[in-house]
């Protein structure tokens, strides 16, 4: 599971955001009914899911987006070499592009806790290090220091000096030490490729497969729980021709994908196409299901950026709560949906305000935050009120229209 992520000189992010899947001391007779919104671990308090509302532009998509960076970096950076820069931008007001980028993650693997940091420019890597809690202390794993100097903890890494002299500053120590064999770095690398996803996946790739045909069941339940009237789906492999690289070459070839048929209950007997005849909805649905699905039975962490767009404010929460209804798993989501904003459903440290400043500069901050605040006021009203700050002015009054457009 995730405890927290972190992260500084981003895009807008200026200064450094920490989002805290370790949950608050709320002992309240609300938060005591949501006690399924939380995960015990090692009498650690942990939330299942954080949602973040804001104005479009303040900065939602550029968190998400820098935890992708960040676990890409570390899925991918062993393949980097000389000439590579790494894919994104600094903040770029009051000389901040020329300062180094900062990124934390805190997560548990296999019962045992594990921070993981680096710091880079466009250009190269800094810094870099891993410690873990073992026995319940923080001890150091290895440190990657400004000056290319390592430093290692005792007994963990086998022949860790070749793997460094395989390092170079446009590849992470521990994509490269998982990439060289070493146990504990392969262990750390698969979490972040097997249990930490990044997003939805394109239900025509015929790797969906699989994950069809395990839940067929249960998706066909849920979407009968979610009053549609799709009594079955068949998945078929079709060939369709598309562009594809060859020798360097961008050629026009045959590819196999997957296309999904469905049925209704009035014509048991009438098949539609799920791409050209469901709704947007529908089809959003279904393809959330099947990433969500394997999240929820495999205890798997998701991030999904404004996942209820196209969806019934019934069906968003009824995502929320699959994912509460699990044992383990976890979603991190933005929504501009505020019927989510309702601490009926979500604790006050599960709801996560994003606001940009005069300055440009994305801040973050939680209901929780916000000690005035009582569980019986109606947080979602506040939120369009401004009274959170992380809510659109607009003027949209019809005499304001009216000058812009004798303008």
């Amino acid at each position: 599971m995730i405890l927290k992520i972190e992260f500084e000189n981003f895009f807008s992010i200026r200064n450094r955001i920490r989002i805290d899947f370790r949950a608050g001391n709320i002992n309240t007779a609300l938060a005591r009914e949501l006690s399924h919104n939380v995960i015990e671990w090692k009498g650690v308090p942990v939330l299942k899911a954080i949602g973040l509302f804001g104005p479009n532009a303040s900065g939602k998509s550029n968190i998400l987006k820098a935890i992708n960076f960040c676990c890409r970096l570390i899925l991918d950076s062993h393949l980097n070499n000389e000439g590579v820069v790494f894919n994104f931008e600094p903040f770029k007001f009051d000389g901040w592009k020329d300062k180094p980028s900062k990124f934390l993650i805190d997560f548990v693997c296999d019962d045992v806790e594990y921070e993981y940091s680096f710091e880079l420019t466009k250009n190269r890597i800094l810094s870099e290090s891993l410690y873990h809690y073992p026995v319940g202390r923080r001890a150091k794993v290895f440190v990657r220091g400004t000056n290319n100097q390592y430093s290692f903890g005792t007994g963990i890494f086998s022949k860790p000096t070749d793997v460094v002299l395989n390092t170079s500053d446009k590849n992470l120590f521990l994509s490269r030490a998982s990439s060289m064999n070493r146990e504990l770095a392969q262990k750390l690398y698969r979490y972040f490729m097997n249990q930490f996803l990044l997003g939805l996946v394109n239900v025509n790739e015929m790797m969906v497969l699989d994950s069809f045909n395990t839940y067929k069941k249960v998706i066909l339940k849920a979407l009968e729980i979610c009053d549609t009237d799709i009594t079955d789906i068949e998945a078929r492999k079709e060939q369709i021709y598309a562009p594809a690289a060859v020798l360097g070459q961008v050629e026009v070839k045959l590819v196999d994908v997957l296309k999904f048929k469905t049925f209704h209950r009035n014509q048991k007997d009438v098949m539609f196409d799920m791409d050209m005849e469901e709704s947007d909805g529908t089809r959003k649905l279904f393809q959330i299901l099947l990433r969500l699905l394997d999240v929820v039975k495999n205890r798997k962490g998701i991030m999904l950026d404004e996942f209820d767009q196209s969806l019934h404010t019934r069906l968003a929460d009824f995502i929320l709560d699959l994912i509460h209804a699990s044992e383990s798993s976890q979603l991190l989501f933005t929504s501009h949906n505020t019927n989510l904003i309702d601490v009926k459903r979500l604790r006050r440290d599960q709801i996560v305000f994003v606001n940009k400043s005069e300055q440009g500069v994305t801040e973050v901050y939680s209901l929780y935050d916000f000690k005035d605040f009582r569980e019986n006021m109606d947080a979602e009203k506040g939120y369009i009120q401004g009274r959170f700050d992380a809510v659109p002015y607009v003027d949209s009054s019809v005499s304001s229209i009216k000058q812009l457009l004798e303008g």
